[in-house]
């Protein structure tokens, strides 16, 4: 296991165009599953490749085990990178997948066999060694690009989105066997997605990254609880937080956060909503529609309630959000601020 640091890491591909990361510094804790999120252009693939070595920095410095590495090759930098498209050879078996990075690495031929084995085992994939991957489901690829990361015993282990190109069903099982495949291994791990879920699943943190900055770094609650920023707040949660322009600032609430006016007790701030759109997800309302009177009335607002109440499109109803789940964000900056720091009602 080894702590990946980046030291004001930056990349700009075309002179005069922005950077697609800049100024990064963040440190993994040893063991550690960190996710790198956002959507497509923030950057974050770009920053795994660079700590990859598959993209040389325009500035800044990347150490793995407290050693800098941005002169190193991949291989020298004891890291094991898995693809989207896990890049497996077709030709060759799944045993000969498995330890081609063995053959690279030029380790004793007598012990391939165990590390195969071993890797396999791990993987649950012992009783596919002599197919072909063309023989396998998508989720038994992937088993195998994992296996032939991890019979290298990398130090760090880099992968990028493999999950998006399994369906629903299998891409669910997979996090769910990569999740225990990280509890027995231990390595140090750096996950990128574009997934909410999965990265609030899986990661012991999460980057959250737009247009190459780091936007927040903390635990999959504090960065859904306490957002740093508008663009956090929106990027994470389906629905997406709701956000209110009052005055200075932006008042910010979850949709689960609005109860009925009759059970929110006193320190409330009361939101009639006329129901427009209903969606019903089984165990829950998705609720879609604009408030009504007030100083935000005709405002658009999404609420999550339980599904045993009942709803027709074309009412009010009477809801409010408790004053503690109020997040307020700077209207200039977007940033959070303290709420007593400012005015807003």
């Amino acid at each position: 296991m080894a702590v990946v640091e980046t030291r004001g890491l930056s990349k700009v591909f075309k002179e005069g165009e922005p950077g697609a990361v800049n100024n990064v510094s963040l440190k993994t804790n040893e063991g550690e599953f960190l996710v790198f999120l956002g959507p497509s252009g923030s950057g974050k693939t770009t920053l795994l490749r660079m700590i990859a070595g598959l993209e040389y920095p325009t500035a800044g410095e990347i150490l793995i085990g407290g050693q800098v590495v941005n002169r190193l090759s991949p291989r020298e930098r004891r890291i094991a990178m898995v693809f989207q498209s896990y890049a497996l050879y077709p030709h060759l078996s799944v045993y000969k997948n498995i330890a081609f990075p063995l053959k690279a690495q030029k380790v004793a031929k007598n012990l391939h066999r165990q590390k195969v084995e071993w890797a396999a085992s791990l993987l649950g994939i012992g009783g596919l060694l002599e197919r072909k991957p063309r023989q396998l489901s998508g989720g038994e690829r992937q088993r195998v690009a994992l296996a032939r990361a991890i019979v290298r015993e990398p130090s760090v282990f880099l992968l990028d989105e493999p999950l998006s190109n399994l369906d629903a069903k299998l891409r669910a099982s997979a996090r769910e066997e990569l999740e225990r495949f990280h509890k027995r291994v231990g390595t140090t791990t750096i996950y990128v997605t574009h997934d909410q879920m999965e990265a609030m699943a899986m990661g012991d943190r999460i980057v959250v990254l737009n247009k190459g900055i780091v936007r927040q770094l903390g635990s999959p609650k504090e960065v859904y609880d306490e957002p740093a920023d508008t663009f956090v707040a929106t990027f994470l949660g389906s629905p997406p937080m709701n956000l209110l322009e009052s005055g200075e600032v932006i008042l910010g609430f979850r949709p689960e956060q609005f109860v009925p006016a009759a059970l929110s007790g006193t320190n409330a701030v009361p939101l009639n909503l006329r129901l427009e759109v209903i969606e019903y997800l089984g165990a829950e309302w998705i609720l879609s529609g604009s408030l009504a009177g007030g100083r935000f009335d005709g405002k658009n607002v999404v609420a999550r309630l339980a599904s045993a109440q009942s709803f027709e499109i074309g009412k009010v109803y009477d809801f409010a959000v408790p004053e503690r789940e109020l997040k307020f964000f700077d209207r200039t900056s977007g940033k959070r601020t303290p709420a007593q720091a400012l005015s807003w009602q």
